[in-house]
């Protein structure tokens, strides 16, 4: 990377517009950037940084103001940087976010950052992106370095690399982190240790499973566990609890073949007892067989003549059993004829009240007549609707005309009422249209109303907020001095006890490191409270603590500056009551045209509704004079025609006492089916008579034909003998008890039980229940111990299962255990305590050491070589990333922060020399040829300065373009080539003094 042109623009300390030639410059190879103190060199290189990345270096882009307070007010703060990177000729326009005067009305308001790269192509500047993500993607992958390394590798850092050479391992090691980028290797060390957490769960898992099954195991088996186990933690006896297992399985297996024996046993006992009381039971049976058979004879003797009235009752019982059907078919007709009868009666009575003096042998002539006059009145019938229909239509067309009057006057009406009407709907749908078109605009100054109180209302939260922001800002200031005046405290007086310091590290027979004396006769004593290294550390350690918390309070509190600046711009300077009524009039003005609007569609529709309304009344009025003409055409002739029938009619109804024909014809039907109802009733009562008659004759021969007088004396003796088949059953009962019983008796085998003894129930009734008792006893004691060894067997098993499946995630949980506390550094294993991108960054500061060595050892006649050493240092947890400074004069090595302020600077050059080699390597060997070292040079002497001018001088070769930053006046003798940044009152200017000719 060559840089050619620099302009800058309001920013940083520069008002106006400042250019700065670098071909001419470089002509050197080697220029100054001079200027007294705060005149603005560093911001240069703040320019060249924010021109590249949109940002520029470590805290000065937390104050996020980078616009130059001495700019008039509508200069735009810019940087134009013209540069040659990866062999193309670029230039970058970029503007920061600032606040600019508003083009209409007072105040200010936010202009965006903007960028611009364009690339020369034949002559031509060409555009490549004015998009601020594009454009950094852009010049970073030509870079190929993050603004971390480029502020690092390009713009050595006035005390940055001292700090860095004092630091600690774990300061030094997150600056390397963000220079080499060792992510990837702390994603190892995660992924070691997630491995580690996952296969630890995994295995605590298999252990608490066997854990269980140890204890489900030993409660089976009625067996303690061993004393020198400790559930749930079995990982080192595992190897035990196999055999264990197996144990006590073989114990349940030897109980369980003692119980089986014992069963066998227990099984033929109960089994002689049950045949022994078994033969009593059935001897005692057929005795008591004997007994019954002799008691069932007495009793059935006793009950001879009871058994021979039941035998007479069931034969006079079956000879009546085929008259009484014919009895029941009496009844059943007796019945049938009595109802006949009264039917009979009542409908010849029905009759009567209709037609007095009625016989029943004239009921015929009556139905002759009757259906004769009912159907010359069922023929005049159908004149009587056509009157109906004709007295309707009549009323109809009457009814019709006085309506036909009534709407005409009510059109005539309507017509001369609708145009007023009209022209007034019409004026309403003009106003509406009217709101309708201004309510767009009042809702769009509803809008801005709203959005400008919002921003009212976000003022006084954010100035609210910024007093706390301000009031935690001036505490975090406070501390931060406090700090650091502690700090330097303890640095001074820390100084001021060297000696004694020097004097702890004295051994007898060694020299001196101060005097060269083997000899030591009065080593300087610490006086009490004297501070050590470590608590400088420390105190230096809580300073930068402080300044972090300092500088994100000051970002806290400028986000909220800009934040309010931004809400006020909205507001327009409004205070919140006038932005509250204003937006109250414009929401008022805006319902109201909303209210009024919302009626446009009514409106129209009632218009237009009123033109049809108009059309359809003058057309209604011109088809009703017609319909009323026809209307009364038709009703002289309908009532013509109701004169004729209303006539005949009246001359069938006179003389019958009726007044209508409907009701004369209902009187005739009425006769009609009464006279019907009343013949048919008397039919059926002479037809069951003579069925009556018939019955009776035949009940009498089938009681004859019995034995029985008449038919009643036979339903006596069936009622009399009762339900036969009852009877039989008991006559057929009687007979097979005394059969049984006497069968019984005579068996050979009852005989012979009868004359032997009664057995001993009781006593046998015992011993078997006792045999039971044992046999019962000896079930459960094998069923149990069958269960206790089923149990076992399954819980063993079970067991082994799980004892081979946890043995390799043991094993696999061992070696990720081992390998994840090797990478974190936490083995014993790991003798530096070391993690594994600790190791990778300490390969780095080897190379940067090696690279910063061949800067050194031309510097300071050679006496300091750095050393990078793996050891730990005072009051650090971890190695690797150790810097020691050895002195060739002495052959000792020692810590860098004995080194004096001039040799702490070329140290630190050399140091960030070689970091910025193995960089470049690092981001691809990208070349470097503008390089610029930034302040330092105060603290040397004149040999250590020309030293270090030869080296910087070396820089050159190839090309390369040296930029050396310092406000020490022996440098203006020493390079020609100057750029000098000149500090006044209305804003920094610079002046360009060119060389005439290369230093060699």
């Amino acid at each position: 990377m060559r840089i050619h042109r620099l302009r800058i623009q309001a920013f940083g300390p520069f008002a106006g517009e400042v250019e700065v030639d670098l071909d001419t410059l470089s002509d050197a190879g080697l220029f100054l950037l001079t200027g007294a103190t705060g005149a603005g060199k560093t911001s240069v290189l703040d320019a060249i940084c924010f021109a590249l990345y949109g940002a520029v270096p470590g805290d000065r882009q937390i104050a996020k103001r980078l616009r130059s307070d001495h700019a008039a007010p509508g200069v735009a703060p810019e940087v134009t940087l013209e540069l040659t990177l990866a062999g193309r000729r670029l230039r970058i326009d970029r503007s920061p976010s600032w606040q600019r005067p508003k083009k209409r009305g007072d105040g200010t308001t936010t202009a965006q950052a903007s960028v611009l790269v364009q690339e020369r192509v034949d002559g031509t500047w060409v555009p490549r992106s004015s998009r601020l993500d594009e454009a950094g993607h852009l010049l970073s992958g030509l870079l190929g370095m993050t603004q971390t390394q480029f502020c690092q590798v390009q713009m050595l850092p006035q005390g940055r690399f001292q700090a860095f050479l004092r630091a600690g391992s774990d300061d030094r090691q997150r600056l390397l982190h963000q220079l080499f980028r060792t992510s990837r290797f702390e994603a190892v060390e995660a992924w070691l240790r997630d491995h580690r957490r996952s296969l630890g769960r995994e295995a605590a898992r298999h252990e608490a499973g066997v854990a269980a099954l140890v204890n489900r195991t030993s409660e089976a088996a009625r067996r303690e566990t061993p004393s020198s186990w400790t559930l749930p933690h079995l990982a080192e006896v595992a190897d035990e609890i196999s055999p264990w297992a197996d144990a006590l399985s073989r114990e349940a297996d030897e109980l369980h073949s003692s119980t089986v024996t014992r069963l066998d046993q227990a099984v033929g006992a109960e089994a002689d007892a049950r045949a022994a009381l078994d033969d009593a039971r059935a001897l005692a049976g057929v005795q008591q067989r004997h007994r019954a058979a002799l008691a069932e004879l007495g009793a059935l003797d006793a009950a001879a003549g009871d058994l021979a009235l039941d035998l007479a009752r069931l034969r006079a019982g079956r000879r009546a059993v085929p008259v009484l059907g014919h009895v029941e078919s009496v009844h059943r007709a007796t019945r049938r004829s009595d109802a006949a009868r009264t039917l009979a009666a009542r409908d010849l009575g029905r009759l009567r009240e209709l037609l007095d003096q009625v016989r029943p042998d004239d009921l015929g002539a009556v139905i002759d007549d009757t259906t004769r006059s009912l159907a010359t009145v069922h023929a005049a019938l159908p004149r009587l609707a056509e009157l109906d229909d004709v007295r309707l239509a009549v009323a109809g067309d009457q009814e019709r005309l006085r309506s036909l009057a009534d709407e005409l006057g009510a059109l005539d009406d309507e017509l001369a009422s609708l145009p007023a009407a009209l022209a007034d709907h019409a004026a309403a749908e003009l106003d509406a249209q009217r709101a309708a078109d201004s309510l767009a605009a009042a809702e769009d100054e509803v809008g801005v109303a709203r959005e400008r109180l919002a921003a009212g209302r976000e003022v006084v939260s954010l100035l609210r907020r910024r007093t706390d922001a301000e009031t935690l800002l001036r505490a975090a200031v406070d501390d931060v001095h406090a700090r650091k005046e502690h700090w330097l405290d303890l640095q001074e007086r820390r100084l001021s006890g060297m000696a004694a310091e020097i004097a702890l590290g004295l051994a007898s027979g060694h020299d001196c490191p101060v005097c060269g004396s083997a000899d030591h006769p009065h080593p300087a004593q610490a006086l009490p409270g004297s501070p050590d290294a470590e608590a400088v550390r420390r105190a230096r350690s809580d300073v930068d603590d402080a300044e972090v918390v300092r500088h994100a309070r000051q970002l806290a509190l400028a986000d909220l500056d800009a934040r309010t600046t931004a809400a006020r711009e909205r507001t327009r300077g409004a205070t919140i009551p006038v932005l509250e009524r204003e937006l109250a009039d414009r929401e008022g003005r805006a319902s109201r045209l909303r209210a009024r609007a919302t009626r446009l569609p009514g409106l129209a529709a009632r218009r237009e509704r009123a033109d049809e309304r108009l059309a359809e009344v003058r057309l209604r009025v011109h088809h009703l004079h017609g319909d009323r003409a026809s209307t009364a055409s038709a009703l002289a002739q309908r009532e013509q025609r109701l004169t004729v029938l209303t006539d005949e009619l009246d001359t069938l109804v006179d003389g019958t006492g009726h007044d209508t024909l409907p009701a004369l014809a209902e009187s005739l039907e009425r006769r009609l089916v009464a006279a019907r109802t009343a013949h048919r009733s008397h039919e059926d009562a002479v037809r069951e008579e003579q069925q009556l008659d018939e019955v009776s004759a035949r009940a009498a021969a089938a009681a004859t034909q019995q034995g029985f007088d008449d038919p009643a004396a036979a339903q006596e003796a069936a009622e009399a003998a009762g339900d036969l088949d009852e009877l039989q059953a008991l006559v057929d009962r009687h007979r097979q008890r005394r059969a049984a019983a006497e069968a019984t008796l005579a068996d050979p085998d009852v005989r012979a039980a009868a004359a032997a003894a009664e057995p001993d129930l009781p006593t046998l009734v015992g011993d078997h229940e006792a045999a039971q008792a044992a046999l019962r006893a000896a079930h459960d004691a094998e069923a149990t111990a069958r269960r206790r060894t089923a149990r076992l067997d399954g819980l063993v098993a079970d067991l082994h299962e799980h004892l081979a499946a946890w043995s390799p995630v043991r094993a696999r949980h061992a070696l990720a255990d081992r390998l994840a506390s090797l990478a974190d550094g936490s083995s014993p294993d790991n003798r530096l305590r070391m993690r594994l991108s600790g190791y990778v960054l300490a390969a780095r500061l080897a190379q940067v050491v090696a690279a910063a060595n061949e800067r050194l050892s031309a510097m300071l006649d050679g006496r300091y070589q750095l050393e990078h050493s793996d050891d730990r240092g005072a009051g650090e947890t971890r190695g690797g990333l150790s810097l020691r400074v050895r002195d060739e004069w002495s052959g000792e090595s020692r810590d860098p922060v004995t080194l004096s302020g001039g040799e702490t600077f070329v140290v630190s050059l050399a140091l960030a020399l070689g970091l910025s080699d193995v960089i470049s390597h690092e981001a691809g060997g990208a070349e470097l040829d503008t390089l610029f070292v930034d302040e330092g040079f105060g603290t040397l002497d004149a040999d250590s300065l020309d030293h270090v001018m030869d080296m910087l001088d070396s820089l050159r070769d190839g090309g390369r373009v040296v930029g050396v930053v310092s406000h020490v006046p022996e440098l203006r003798d020493r390079i020609p080539a100057q750029l000098h940044v000149e500090k006044r009152r209305a804003g920094s200017r610079t002046r360009q003094a060119s060389a005439p000719a290369p230093m060699r």
